[in-house]
Parts: C-alpha cells; structure tokens; sequence
C-alpha cells in the first residue's frame, strides 16, 4: 500500500504509518565509504483508539526506533505518518501533537528527574502545555495519583523513595497527566519483578478503559503482549514480517520466524506448552543485511527462492506475512 492510499478515507484512525524508514549514515574509518543502516524499512500499520498493538522481536529488529519515529524524537527519513488525522511529519504540527503522544521507558528510575518531587514532576506537563490555575493542577495531579495506586503524600517524595514498580506507577502518570491519545510503552515490565508486572500491566488496561488511549506496546516478552495486546506485528531487521490479531498469531502463526519466538514463550500448564523450535545463528548485521528475505540463512523452511527474492506482506488467512513459502 502506497503512503497515499488509506490516509484519506473514511474516518482516520488514531495513528497511521505508511511505508515509514528510518535510515541512519554510519561511517566506517578513514578509506571505507559511510554505510548505511536501514533501521526501519518501510513499516505499514493502523492503530485504533482505546486499542493496543504490540511490537515484538529480537533486540535489533527496529522496535526501538519506530518508537523514536512514533513519539516526534526523531523524524522518518521517508513515508507518512498520522496522528488524529494529521501529518506527524510536519514540524509546523509538531507542538500540537506532542501532548497527544507519550512514551513509558523501560528504566523508570532513569526517566524520573531525581531532583524533582513527584508532584512537580507531574505539574510541569500541566505547566506547559494548560493554563489550569496552582489549585487546579494539583486537584488533577492528586486524582491520578489515586488511579495510579499512590497515596497523596508520596506526592512529597523523590524518586529514590520508591520501589521499582512505585516508580513506574509514577512514570505512567506523568505519560497519562495529559490525557493522551497515544502512548507508547517500551518494555514498560521489563525491570520489574513477575508479581509487580502483573499491577503494572492491569493499570495499563485499567487507564486505557477509561481513556480510550491507543497503546504501542513494545516487548521481548511474549506471554506479557498475549495478555494486553489486540494485535501483534513481528518486526525482523527492520521490516514487518507478520501482523494480525492476537488470537489469530498466537494460535497458528504463519511466519517461521513468529512461529520461532512463540515456541520459546514459557507455559505453565503442559497443555500450553509448544515444540521448541530453534532458529540458529545470531542476527544478520543490519550493515550488510542479506539478500532476499532477511531471515533465510536462519529459517528452516526457507527453499532456494527465499535466497534471491525479498518477500512482500500480503494477506493470508485474515492477516499479513512477508513468506513465500506459506
């Protein structure tokens, strides 16, 4: 699908990306020419408010950088992206729909100023981007605080008075001070222990149900994504390889590389559990990608073809896949 087509009809999605790239000049010495990493090469996706998508694949695959590219930090170096209908590209759009897209960092502590209060580090979204008055902000500031589970006087306190999972209830609140349209959340669980991992991702789901906010959900874990995603979009060096509803890629996905990941997802009841399939060798250096499709020297189905032709998404059984051998 072209960057035009779908961008202009009907009613417009929260957020749209077409053939979305984001490429970076890496030079290699003093007598070897600058390379080129194609760290997102052309990624196509829809997202509807008050749903999330979950983005997943090994460290390396682009998962990271779609996040810049979603979040306004770094510009596309080519296609389109839209939010609530406009051109996210477009600097002049820029400081309207910074307050409607927020991110959640994998290291709370990191992302908190540990200078800063916790309630002054909620109030300066509201100082920016509001004109609410003192009473008003700190009114709002209080509620939030109680949808987040933190009592009113840990608004007193620095970041280093907390535990991890307390901190990242904070660093939710101040994606969620603005009431956003989109947040994107990147490996938000990763840092913390299994018990507050579920707390944290049942508030996500609690404060999208009452928001309506559009989730981008970034995450190794795939038994977290099954739990609080409605779609799923496998990325492998930069590309899209699967992209479909949850329930349909988890029970039978198509890709080998889905299939792959999947199999490795630890179950606890026998009956969940899944004949381990191991993918050997290590992701190709996005350098030097190989030609054709990019998982081929790692697959075990790939046939001769899968060498010389890179494989377009296309729809098969009510999703998309980049594989010719489905």
């Amino acid at each position: 699908m072209s960057a035009a087509e779908g961008l202009a009809s009907g009613d417009a999605p929260l957020l749209q990306a077409r053939d979305l790239a984001q490429h970076y000049r890496v030079k290699r010495g003093w007598w070897s020419p600058p390379a080129q990493v194609r760290a997102l090469d052309g990624v196509s996706f829809d997202l509807q408010a008050g749903r999330t998508l979950a983005v997943v694949g090994e460290s390396g695959c682009g998962k990271s950088t779609l996040a810049r590219a979603l979040t306004l930090i770094e510009r596309p170096t080519a296609g389109a992206l839209r939010i609530h209908g406009q051109d996210a590209t477009d600097p002049r759009t820029h400081a309207g729909l910074r307050r409607q897209v927020q991110m959640v960092f994998q290291n709370p502590y990191a992302a908190l100023n540990p200078r800063k209060t916790i309630a002054a580090t909620l109030a300066e979204p509201l100082v920016i981007n509001t004109r609410l008055s003192r009473a008003e902000r700190q009114a709002h500031i209080e509620r939030l605080a109680e949808k987040v589970g933190l009592r009113r006087e840990h608004l007193q306190r620095y970041p280093h008075m907390f535990s991890g999972g307390q901190r990242q209830r904070i660093a939710i609140a101040r994606a969620m001070v603005l009431q956003p349209g989109l947040v994107v959340a990147d490996e938000p669980t990763s840092a913390l222990d299994l018990s507050i991992q579920a707390q944290i991702l049942n508030l996500f789901m609690d404060l999208q149900e009452e928001f309506g906010t559009g989730y981008v959900f970034i995450s190794h874990n795939l038994a977290v994504v099954e739990h609080v995603a409605d779609e799923v979009m496998v990325m492998y060096l930069g590309r899209v390889v699967e992209h479909g509803d949850k329930r349909r890629v988890f029970a039978q996905p198509l890709h080998p590389y889905t299939e792959a990941l999947i199999s490795a997802t630890p179950a606890l009841r026998p009956a969940d559990r899944r004949t381990r399939i191991r993918i050997h060798g290590e992701l190709p250096s996005p350098l030097n990608p190989p030609s054709g499709c990019a998982f081929h020297q790692r697959c075990p189905r790939a046939v001769p073809r899968c060498a010389q032709v890179r494989p377009e998404l296309r729809e098969v059984d009510g999703r998309r896949v980049a594989c010719d051998v489905v």
